[in-house]
């Protein structure tokens, strides 16, 4: 089996976007029943649905539990969306890369 190649220029999905378009849809609830059941405020919900605020550990582990597919998922899509974003707004040409003598 091949595995696809993705994108480079394309940033990997969000943990928001995965929830807003698929994730909540397929439940059949309500945003604020959601954070209701998620144990956190409806807005700290609409802000990651929104992209504005990230998954923290402590939210990937409310919503392993809660959709039943543990936290990893939702560091690993956090973590890779983090770092395309940082490899994007980082300046790093100032920094030599070190040699091992």
């Amino acid at each position: 089996m091949i595995a696809a190649k993705r994108n480079k220029d394309r940033a990997p999905t969000s943990p928001g976007e995965l929830l807003r378009e698929e994730v909540l849809p397929s439940l059949e609830i309500s945003k604020a029943e959601f954070a209701r059941r998620l144990g956190v405020s409806r807005q700290t919900l609409y802000d990651i649905l929104d992209e504005k605020k990230p998954v923290t550990p402590q939210t990937a582990v409310r919503l392993g539990k809660l959709i039943g597919n543990g936290p990893f998922i939702w560091l690993s899509m956090q973590r890779n969306r983090d770092l395309w974003e940082a490899e994007r707004t980082v300046d790093v040409s100032h920094i030599k890369t070190l040699q091992v003598a």
